[in-house]
């Protein structure tokens, strides 16, 4: 019971997001299978970033204090969570025929990232005595920033299948800045937290103006 409680809530954060950005894609409907193995493998990329982390980690003995929030924030989690992603949807779901349009890259994108986030919130709050607490904050924080973060990524990733030039590093640079300065609010002794609410509020229109013109573009191209 523990568990189904624990993961229930961990996913629906994640569900409702990926519902969304489901119905607004609304050119051309996704594969059901695809888009649930996109989820899949965006949990599995938590192993990979964890070892990454943990390697970057080593280097906290010899970096001055001053630095540390911002390593750990842009690199150790910044880097190495949003190349996973990436990863996933480079190396599995742009392999796919589903994969046909450049607002795809938004959409898979932001599917590796909601199952990162589903089991990056279990791991936070398993064992806790203030588990539902940690499920509820994270879901309303935490589970729309790594939607949001990979979601700009992805749009570079359509570009550069649907496109005359690569844009992969434009979009992992767009994903990790994004994500470090959410991590870097919360890790700052000298900021509030609360300051990650306005970043989040101002990234999800943005978002969604980009998913916009990326349907504009499908249709100028032919691919809707």
């Amino acid at each position: 019971m523990y568990y189904l409680i624990l993961a229930g809530f961990s996913f629906l954060p994640a569900l409702i997001i990926l519902r969304v950005f489901l119905k607004r894609d609304s050119q051309k409907e996704e594969p059901a299978g695809l888009i649930a193995r996109t989820f899949f493998l965006g949990i599995l990329a938590i192993l990979p970033a964890l070892i990454m982390e943990s390697v970057l980690s080593l280097f906290n003995g010899v970096l001055p204090r001053i630095l540390l929030n911002f390593f750990h924030a842009f690199l150790v989690a910044g880097l190495c969570e949003e190349a996973v992603k990436m990863w996933v949807v480079r190396g599995y779901s742009a392999r796919r025929s589903g994969f046909d349009e450049i607002t795809d890259g938004i959409v898979y994108a932001v599917t590796a990232g909601l199952g990162f986030a589903f089991y990056e919130n279990m791991m936070y709050a398993m064992g806790s005595s203030h588990m539902i607490g940690i499920l509820l904050l994270r879901g309303l924080t935490s589970v729309p920033l790594h939607a949001l973060s990979s979601g700009f990524m992805g749009y570079y990733i359509g570009k550069s299948y649907f496109g005359n030039s690569s844009y992969f590093g434009r979009g992992l640079m767009a994903a990790v800045l994004i994500h470090g300065m959410y991590d870097f609010i919360v890790f700052s002794p000298l900021l509030a937290d609360w300051l990650i609410i306005p970043l989040l509020l101002i990234l999800y229109p943005r978002l969604f103006r980009l998913m916009k013109k990326a349907q504009a573009e499908d249709r100028r191209l032919g691919l809707s």
